[in-house]
């Protein structure tokens, strides 16, 4: 690794798990909730959607620091505080997975069945399902980060331009840095914060990190860099969605509903203000942000699954390219296939309430657990927490135990 730096730009050379990260972590369901923030309360909630990115930052962060200081997965680390952390995370991921892949499923539908009438709703969705579950059968990390790569350039340019469009003057952007929940806004601020960047995803990010090759304390520097752009890029997206809910519906006064179909209600508000040619171009990004994120969660989860079966069955390690083993395919594949079932009973709204909670119900864990695995005398000095990162931390994993209480009640209700 010294070499990295010998040369001008040699780190950025390296750049590209972060920018998998920020595809992943980016999915309809954070634009559909920042995008009804705007909608609802202009940008007021601005400040949210910041500490959301850098809550993630300390996370993901978190969780790669530990594959590079140790030169083993985040699930080690678990393991070693005790086996009840085995059947927290593999009886979470096996529910997670097949809410998230229904979710994920319809949610990228939305754009293409409004692009291309020629098959229903449900239709694109089994399809998007089997193009991701190929994807990750016959692909390797290195494939994956070419491709979200060009995925990411169609959601910047779009989303972003967008928002140029039809920004306002920059002060009263920053209005929306101000501490101030309106009336009427916990529960979206709460989501904000909780939601943007992702949840379990988050701690996949040090497998993509290994993925790419990157081993031993001497890598810290390029990770804390490529982590950083990962969550800069959260960040923009994030807030161009904010200003245009605010600019082209909280100023109309429109609502949008909490749907993703709310995505295309919005395509339908900017054909009429800004003409055709701008709608489609806004449906081909949340295609690309959607389908980004089914990549990157259909091969990162079942990347952490791999590691979470072989440890928990003490199954030795795989030789060879962990894309070609069983467990690896197996979770694509319940990723994929069983949650079509769900995809019949048409109600997106509920799938992203249930996937809501169960994201939250993973954060305080991981936020928990990093606090106790990062702090260890055995870690290498550079490799432990500092006094910022434990306070971040340890604010996360309040203020997720709140969400998570938040969530339940929401769905109980």
């Amino acid at each position: 690794m010294s070499n990295t730096d010998s040369k001008p730009g040699g780190t950025w050379r390296h750049i590209g798990p972060g920018i998998v990260v920020a595809a992943t972590g980016v999915g309809a369901g954070d634009l559909v909730a920042t995008l009804i923030a705007g909608s609802r309360f202009g940008f007021a909630l601005l400040w949210a959607a910041i500490i959301g990115c850098i809550v993630k930052i300390a996370l993901s962060e978190g969780s790669a620091r530990y594959h590079l200081a140790t030169g083993s997965t985040i699930l080690t680390g678990w393991q070693s505080l005790g086996r009840w952390t085995g059947w927290y995370f593999g009886i979470y991921v096996v529910i997670w997975g097949f809410i998230y892949g229904a979710t994920a499923m319809s949610a990228t539908a939305l754009p293409l069945a409004a692009l291309f009438p020629v098959l229903p709703l449900t239709g694109w969705a089994i399809l998007v399902g089997l193009a991701g579950f190929a994807f990750v059968f016959f692909n390797r990390y290195e494939r994956l980060e070419s491709v979200v790569k060009v995925l990411v350039g169609i959601m910047f340019v779009v989303i972003v331009g967008l928002a140029i469009i039809v920004a306002p003057s920059l002060p009263q952007v920053l209005k929306g840095l101000a501490l101030v929940l309106p009336e009427g806004s916990l529960f979206y601020t709460l989501g904000l914060i909780g939601g943007v960047g992702g949840t379990v995803t988050t701690a996949a990010y040090g497998y993509w990190v290994q993925a790419k090759g990157w081993e031993g304390t001497g890598w810290l520097r390029v990770m804390r860099i490529d982590n950083a752009l990962a969550y800069v890029l959260t960040g923009v997206f994030v807030v161009a969605m904010l200003i245009v809910g605010a600019e082209l519906l909280y100023s109309a006064g429109i609502a949008l509903q909490g749907s993703a179909s709310g995505l295309l209600d919005l395509s339908s508000v900017l054909e009429e203000r800004l003409g055709q040619p701008v709608a489609i171009a806004f449906l081909i990004g949340f295609a690309a942000t959607a389908f980004s994120s089914v990549l990157g969660v259909w091969h990162g989860m079942s990347l952490f699954f791999t590691d979470w079966y072989g440890q928990f069955f003490d199954r030795p390690a795989v030789d060879g390219p962990v894309e070609s083993t069983l467990p690896f395919r197996a979770y694509a594949a319940w990723l994929t296939f069983p949650p079509m079932a769900l995809l019949f009973f048409e109600r997106p709204f509920l799938l992203a309430v249930l996937y809501g909670a169960f994201g939250a119900l993973f954060m305080p864990f991981l936020a928990i657990t990093l606090l106790m695995l990062l702090n260890r005398r055995d870690l290498p000095p550079e490799a432990r927490n500092g006094w910022l990162a434990n306070a971040v931390l340890a604010g996360s994993a309040l203020l997720f135990v709140v969400l998570a209480g938040q969530q339940m009640v929401e769905i109980f209700a």
